[in-house]
């Protein structure tokens, strides 16, 4: 789905130093969405959030709200049971 698409290759993803990392695995809709929110304000401008999430919905909204609050979406890496989701902060 294009809404997915990153701006990293998954090796690109695994090389980065995320500035804040929140585990939101065993949350529902909307709880890693809501946990992103609260965290990227922690996050320092131009620093990369990483979300991990086992909630499928959180693929595609984590995406859309970076997009629609001026943060870049990175990509996400998916791992057994779960995914990294890697948001740059840009203001």
């Amino acid at each position: 789905m294009s809404e997915t698409k990153g701006e990293l290759s998954p090796e690109e993803l695994r090389r980065l130093k995320p500035s804040k990392t929140v585990d939101a695995r065993g949350m529902s809709c909307p709880g890693p969405l809501l946990a992103a929110k609260q965290a990227i304000t922690e996050v320092p401008i131009g620093g990369i959030l990483e979300v991990l999430s086992s909630d499928p919905g959180t693929k595609r909204d984590l995406p859309l709200w970076a997009r629609k609050m001026g943060h870049v979406y990175l990509g996400t890496i998916e791992e057994p049971g779960y995914w990294r989701i890697f948001v740059k902060r840009m203001k």
